[in-house]
């Protein structure tokens, strides 16, 4: 009987479209995206978080797409208050660089502890949606290259591919 309220419970519509919430999260294996709704991550364990707020950071986002074809790796928007842009880079990445005004890092270090919201890939998540979902569990936002494309876009100093 457990069982099949367990299975009950993931899954979502009826008939021929009936299938498990989040099947893609399993086949992936990307384990830290939660199944349903939104939860809180420890940065600096799966990954660090770099977030820039409002248009400015749906602004770095794009562009971050638009070097690399598309596959920026993973990036969390926010749909109220600050409307944060959170891009999740490699684990232990953020520190030790100097990121330019208006970025916020988001990681584990001495004395400091940060989350990151991560919501699922499917369902309720409001405020929070992908920008660009995660397309494997080891694929992340080049943290060079979006530090660059930081600077380029706060400082306004031309083109990012001639500061790489």
């Amino acid at each position: 009987m457990r069982d099949a309220l367990c299975q009950l419970s993931e899954t979502v519509g009826d008939g021929p479209h009936n299938r498990p919430v989040n099947a893609f999260n399993r086949e992936l294996g990307i384990d830290w995206i939660p199944l349903a709704g939104i939860q809180l991550r420890k940065a600096g364990v799966q990954f660090d978080a770099v977030r820039m707020d409002g248009d400015e950071g749906r602004r770095l986002a794009d562009l971050m797409a638009a070097l690399v074809g598309g596959e920026p790796g993973p990036i969390v928007q926010e749909a109220n208050g600050r409307r944060g842009v959170y891009f999740l880079v490699p684990a232990g990445s953020t520190a030790g660089r100097a990121w330019p005004p208006g970025v916020t890092r988001f990681n584990s270090g001495s004395g400091c502890v940060s989350f990151v919201p991560v919501p699922s890939l499917y369902g309720r998540t409001w405020p929070l949606s992908w920008r660009y979902p995660p397309t494997r569990a080891d694929r992340f936002v080049h943290p060079l290259l979006l530090l660059n494309a930081a600077r380029t876009l706060t400082e306004g100093t031309g083109t990012v591919g001639a500061q790489l």
